[in-house]
């Protein structure tokens, strides 16, 4: 039986994608180097900043790292208030259905904790939420297993008895690297196939299908 529900972010919960896609091409012309088509960059959400910016420019220096986040973030903190992400269809209802139903929902993310808890709040999730868990508080990021793990810990949960939410391959590979029960959403920034590929025990195509599946665990 599935008790606790561990959701990304970006991509599953909330359509963050032009938002992210803007913030890069800005970030990349204000740092001097060729802008990334939107399908390179969208291939990094899910990854730290740091790893998703040396994806998609290898040849970047170390020391030039601390410059590109500053840069990032700026753009981010100006640009998230003209591009405003928005909840994907049926996410506060079901999240309100599962939670009056017994079930405790988690939020294991790559994006920093600070802004993570500020969009959750703004969206008016926050009190479905009973533990956030940001890029910042672990030291190995997704597709490694801590994130997990350290949710499971905290909250006392067996991995056998927890189920991961997200819309890239590194969300499932995450899930299934700590034990627990995973399902991939299609309408986020992976379609059905490359989540299948990357061995989700379930597909949805619309959040609204979650509590069908998670009752269907026994």
């Amino acid at each position: 039986m599935v008790k606790l529900l561990i959701f990304d972010f970006d991509g599953t919960l909330a359509d963050t994608r032009e938002l992210i896609v803007k913030t890069n091409q800005e970030a990349q012309r204000r740092m001097h180097y060729p802008v990334c088509e939107p399908e390179r960059i969208i291939a990094t959400i899910g990854v730290p900043l740091r790893e998703g910016i040396l994806t998609m420019y290898p040849q970047i220096r170390p020391e030039e790292l601390p410059q590109w986040v500053k840069v990032y973030r700026e753009v981010f903190d100006s640009l998230k208030h003209q591009i405003v992400p928005a909840l994907f269809p049926h996410v506060k209802e079901t999240l309100a259905a599962l939670c009056s139903q017994g079930y405790t929902c988690s939020v294991a993310s790559s994006r920093g904790s600070e802004s993570l808890n500020d969009f959750l709040r703004d969206m008016g999730i926050a009190p479905y939420i009973s533990y956030v868990l940001g890029a910042d508080d672990v030291t190995h990021a997704k597709p490694h297993p801590e994130p997990v793990l350290k949710t499971l810990r905290d909250l006392s949960v067996p991995a056998s008895q927890a189920m991961v939410i997200g819309d890239m391959p590194v969300d499932i590979q995450m899930g299934l690297g700590a034990g627990a029960w995973t399902c991939g959403v299609s309408f986020g920034n992976a379609d059905r196939p490359t989540l299948e590929a990357a061995g989700a025990h379930y597909v949805i195509d619309d959040f609204g299908q979650l509590t069908a599946v998670v009752d269907s665990i026994g």
